[in-house]
């Protein structure tokens, strides 16, 4: 029973030790998801938080978008450069060209997926039923142009 005790206490101050680390703050920035900052935009059923850089300049950026669930789709539009995106929670819906069609000409798109919108191209998304967060990585600025019934598709 003595060393039972002891074993306990050893594994107390183990268990203490391990949550008293403290990273470099030179080396590691973090995040906790509960302080990551969300912009909600309720009016297009999402929300966007900026990871890195500045998506409306010239340069890298990195943001998280979550669609929230109930048939949230953006309309058809294009963006002036190549977007890399995966699907990090839920499962985000994809369609392309200018017909908006999200409940027959779209595709789920679960956890993991890595997706590219091709720059100039028209393409819309969301989510249906449940939130979709996911990661866009690309080359600022990050301007979106919605596609008019009539207008020129644009050249690549």
């Amino acid at each position: 029973m003595k060393h039972m005790g002891i074993v306990l206490a050893a594994m107390a101050l183990w268990i203490g030790n391990t949550n008293a680390v403290e990273l470099d703050p030179k080396a590691v920035a973090y995040t906790l998801p509960e302080n990551v900052k969300w912009v909600v935009n309720e009016r297009a059923g999402n929300a966007q938080a900026v990871i890195a850089g500045d998506p409306s300049k010239p340069g890298l950026y990195v943001v998280l978008t979550k669609w929230l669930a109930g048939n949230h789709f953006s309309r058809p539009h294009f963006h002036p450069n190549d977007r890399f995106i995966t699907v990090v929670k839920g499962t985000w819906w994809v369609g392309s060209g200018p017909n908006f069609d999200p409940a027959n000409s779209t595709v789920p798109l679960p956890a993991g997926s890595v997706v590219t919108h091709y720059g100039k191209q028209v393409h819309y998304d969301g989510a249906k039923d449940e939130d979709a967060v996911l990661m866009i990585v690309g080359e600022g600025p990050a301007t979106s142009t919605p596609f008019v019934a009539g207008m020129e598709l644009p050249k690549k």
